[in-house]
């Protein structure tokens, strides 16, 4: 199993509004990046086209209230994969944000993709800083 982690960052809201947020895919969507192309959500899944990549579909698989959330594949991929939604509230008002992506890579796609989707996930923890 492959772990790649995003960079931590301190959002300056708390831990329940960052956790209503992303357990919206329409929300998730606004943090999707331009090489994300034909993002389409029904609420409990969504699906979309990196460009140059992959079409990658997600499902909610699991939801702690304000702390952690999980998606999972949906539909073909690649790839089994978990994409996990860390959230640590470290004073009132003030939550650090985390996005770990763990799958299941051979070793070739380890090597070509780990650097891409570590760029992936630390462009969206900085799109939702700029956006909150």
């Amino acid at each position: 199993m492959t772990r790649i982690e995003s960079e931590k960052a301190t959002i300056g809201k708390p831990a329940e509004e960052i956790y209503n947020f992303l357990s919206d895919f329409n929300n998730i969507g606004k943090l999707m990046p331009p090489q994300v192309e034909e993002f389409t959500t029904d609420n409990e899944t969504c699906r979309f086209t990196i460009k140059g990549m992959a079409t990658l579909g997600l499902k909610y698989a699991s939801k702690t209230p304000f702390s952690e959330i999980v998606m999972t594949k949906h539909e073909k991929a690649p790839f089994d994969f978990n994409l996990i939604c860390l959230l640590k509230e470290v004073t009132p008002g003030s939550t650090e944000l985390q996005l770990i992506f763990d799958a299941d890579l051979n070793p070739f796609l380890q090597m070509m993709a780990s650097k891409p989707l570590k760029n992936f996930l630390d462009l969206l923890v900085t799109r939702y800083q700029t956006i909150a």
